[in-house]
């Protein structure tokens, strides 16, 4: 039975962390870092995200504000109130819950947000610097894993590495940090051909596909470390990830849950960068 990879125990190690350190920053500049969330609409699923962010806030001693608006406003509107929060003193880091309603343009939004302030790391310029490797922001959820592999001592240097997804939120990011780590990264999407025949031969496997109980046994190598970014519900309506965690966790050498795995981690990295937003704020 495979190791598992505890999200809620790391996320309240790296939490305790961030609030030791804010309270130190708070102590010799008299600022508060302070995160500004953006919601617009009645989407279920965003709504308790964003209350697990200001949850997360409020646990770590951060300043926060949720600014919700109307399922119908206007793109010109939303500007104006991100134009507002970016001009606001006590926020330094700013973010917009997504996705948005689809008559909104999402890449202006995005664009928008100065790249300082940019805690999802979302903005153009920060997507560069990570290419690069020289970056203020990671994107929280592939930080998220990548904080859980380093918690957990799993050397990624040398490791045929296979991400399922290749969305710019997760998939992509996701495969750059492993790079950086010196894995071999491999990225497999909707068109590719003998999807199993690749991730079995994964030594750290990572799904951020969106399919409930996708990843079976028969797509896992012996002993592999598997990340389950999914976050699903069942015939049943019962959360759960991408990979079908009972038959996968027999195979397994390591595994995250769901919920309990990856999803904690994200929170805990948006509040480090909002951490790290301040700093740059008073630089």
């Amino acid at each position: 039975m495979a190791h598992i990879i505890s999200g809620k125990e790391i996320a309240s190690s790296v939490r305790a962390q961030i609030a030791e350190k804010g309270r130190l920053f708070t102590e010799r500049t008299g600022v508060v870092p302070g995160l500004a969330v953006v919601i617009v609409g009645e989407d279920p699923a965003s709504k308790v995200y964003v209350r697990n962010k200001k949850k997360g806030c409020e646990e770590v001693g951060f300043y926060s504000e949720v600014h919700e608006l109307p399922e119908d406003i206007t793109q010109e509107r939303l500007m104006s109130e991100l134009e507002s929060i970016n001009k606001n003193p006590k926020i330094h880091g700013i973010l917009v819950q997504l996705p948005l309603p689809r008559h909104l343009d999402e890449k202006a939004v995005i664009d928008f947000i100065p790249p300082e302030k940019d805690v999802d790391a979302f903005h153009p310029v920060n997507t560069g610097k990570i290419m690069i490797g020289n970056y203020d922001f990671l994107p929280c959820t592939p930080a998220g894993v990548m904080k859980m592999l380093e918690y957990e001592n799993i050397d990624v240097t040398g490791k045929n590495c296979v991400v399922i997804g290749r969305s710019n939120i997760v998939g992509k990011p996701m495969a750059m940090l492993l790079l950086h780590s010196n894995g071999t990264v491999t990225i497999c999407h909707s068109k590719t051909k003998n999807l199993a025949d690749i991730t079995s031969k994964a030594d750290i496997l990572v799904s951020s596909v969106g399919k409930a109980k996708f990843v079976t046994a028969d797509m896992v190598k012996e002993g592999a470390v598997v990340i389950d970014v999914g976050m699903n519900r069942d015939e049943n309506g019962k959360l759960c990830g991408d990979v079908a965690f009972d038959e996968v966790a027999e195979k397994a050498s390591a595994i995250t849950p769901v919920p309990g795995g990856v999803g904690v981690m994200t929170i805990t990295m948006l509040l480090q960068n909002t951490l790290k937003a301040a700093e740059i704020a008073v630089k």
